[in-house]
């Protein structure tokens, strides 16, 4: 493959990889790349399914991983391969995802770990407390000395890091996957912090999943697809759906639906003349989280639920999979009233299953196998006489994880060991082992890479296709736009619209509009289609 240069005529490079490869055994994981990885006073990001090689190549430019061949070029002088420490008095200082404060010391301690200011042998206490101020200072930052650093949230860890790098009087910072642990207000925190770095000089690389970010506060992408570079653009000249398709190649229909690309089904107008309704809800309302909403799900069809972080999408997920007690209002279920689920054996006997946001703490077992989870609670089938048939449940949970893209080869493993998007598709594939006809799902595809998130959006459509339905609740518009036939706009805790496709296009901007316009008169605005 062909790799472009990097366009950094208005920067100069701090790190270059010189025909760089990384072996892993037989597996190759970075391939000859020849790059500007870090230049100066811009911010660089990677993208690229995992495993594309861009975290190796973060990885042997701080240092942590030694190149099988080739040369990392730091201010234009070669790296020693695999010294982290080496790569710190250059001026290179990497945070990966796995943060390396020390919980019971001070932040101050956090922030002169490795570099302490002593004197004669005693350190310099108070001489290190002042530089952790007036670093606080310059970037606006409450200075938590009364806190061991385990006590602060991972925003606040995180930054701690980023102190001690600038306390080393560092040129370059390589960031994995910096935001993947943090709140919307954190990450546009830290956004801004890298933007003052940047204003300084500093040279700045991310490795990112999230491609909103990436396109908001980047100047340049570099796209990775199996341990190659693909392409490195200026961020302004990559469209979203250019990203995806760089990185995904060959699966374009997950690609499509990532971007908000919508294939319309059939229309909620001409159902609701053909088919009764599978879900009716009329007045659900939670004291102080959501307030008489009302909605219909039909046969076959994909509902999103889009709103602001705090808006009550998952409030509304949460009381329909009956885990909210203090829920109230009405449900019919193919046209037979119903009180709200009261519990999640309530909901799943009323054919209601729920895919929850939080997959390590709500939706899987992590010391059991993928087989078991995958087959988890639905076992009448692959058991005689009370007794479960091994076999027989492995062969069930192989046929239910391979429409998901799992290799099947792993089910055996731990979920514990498996990555988050494999982790998602064993959840994915426990939908399809059961016959549940409605199902709920909050941010199917939350962390994980384009490549897991595309695999994932098929198998979610093809579980739709043969007939069941399905509410959807995503932070990403692009992804609900792409997945839903009509989408319930919310604000607040309460219904503002119902979006119909078959009425034209849903787009981010038309749902965003519709919030904003709420937000301002503090009352719904008109639909684009009747509230059902």
């Amino acid at each position: 493959m062909t790799q472009q240069p990097s366009p950094t005529s208005d920067g100069a490079a701090f790190v270059r990889l010189v025909d760089a490869s990384r072996n892993y055994g037989e597996t190759r994981a970075v391939r000859n790349v020849t790059m500007d990885l870090a230049i100066r006073g811009k911010i660089h990001a990677l993208v690229g399914e995992n495993g594309a090689g861009k975290s190796t190549c973060l990885g042997m430019a701080g240092g942590r991983v030694a190149p099988s061949s080739g040369l990392v070029l730091v201010d234009g002088t070669e790296l020693p391969p695999g010294s982290p420490r080496a790569a710190k008095r250059r001026g290179v200082q990497a945070i990966y995802q796995e943060l390396t404060i020390v919980p019971a010391l001070s932040p101050e301690a956090n922030v002169y770990l490795g570099q302490t200011i002593s004197r004669a042998g005693w350190l310099r206490e108070k001489e290190m407390r002042r530089g952790y101020e007036q670093l606080c200072e310059q970037f606006g930052v409450a200075p938590a000395l009364s806190k061991q650093s385990g006590d602060l949230s991972v925003a606040e860890q995180q930054m701690l890091e980023i102190l001690r790098a600038l306390a080393s009087k560092t040129n370059c910072i390589l960031f994995d996957e910096p935001t993947a642990s943090l709140a919307q207000g954190e990450r546009d925190a830290l956004f801004s912090t890298m933007h003052d770095l940047q204003a300084q000089g500093l040279a700045l690389t991310i490795v990112s999943h999230n491609l909103d970010e990436v396109q908001n506060h980047a100047d340049l992408i570099t796209v990775f697809r199996d341990g190659t570079l693909v392409e490195t653009r200026p961020a302004g000249q990559w469209t979203k759906r250019e990203i995806v398709n760089s990185m995904l190649g060959d699966l374009t229909r997950g690609a499509d639906i990532a971007a908000g690309q919508h294939r319309n089904r059939v229309s909620a107008r001409d159902r609701s003349s053909a088919q009764q309704p599978v879900l009716q809800v009329s007045g659900l309302s939670r004291a102080g989280i959501i307030d008489n909403i009302d909605l219909t799900l039909y046969p076959g069809e994909v509902l999103g639920i889009a709103g602001l972080v705090g808006s009550g999408r998952t409030s509304i997920l949460r009381a329909l999979a009956g885990l909210d007690p203090r829920a109230s209002g009405q449900v019919s279920i193919n046209g037979k009233p119903s009180g709200v689920p009261r519990s999640v054996r309530d909901a799943r006997s009323k054919g209601i299953s729920l895919l929850p946001e939080d997959r390590k703490g709500q939706g899987l077992l992590l010391a059991r196998s993928g087989a078991e989870n995958v087959t988890l609670g639905e076992w009448k089938s692959d058991s005689r006489f009370t007794f479960i048939r091994e076999r027989s449940l492995f062969a069930s949970a192989v046929s239910s994880a391979r429409p998901v893209g799992f290799n099947t080869k792993r089910l055996g493993e731990s979920a514990a060991r498996l990555s988050g998007g494999n982790q998602q598709k064993l959840m994915i594939a426990r939908w399809i082992h059961t016959s549940f006809p409605i199902l709920l799902a909050d941010e199917p595809t939350r962390g994980v890479d384009v490549g897991a998130k595309a695999e994932i959006l098929v198998a979610l459509e093809g579980i739709v296709a043969q007939g069941r339905s399905m509410i959807v609740v995503s932070s990403e518009l692009e992804e609900i736009t792409g997945m839903s036939d009509r989408v319930l706009v919310i604000h607040e805790g309460k219904a503002l619209a119902v979006l119909d496709s078959h009425d034209g296009p849903i787009t981010p901007a038309r749902i965003l509009q519709i919030i904003f316009d709420a937000a301002e008169t503090a009352e719904p605005v008109p639909s684009g289609g009747e509230l059902s």
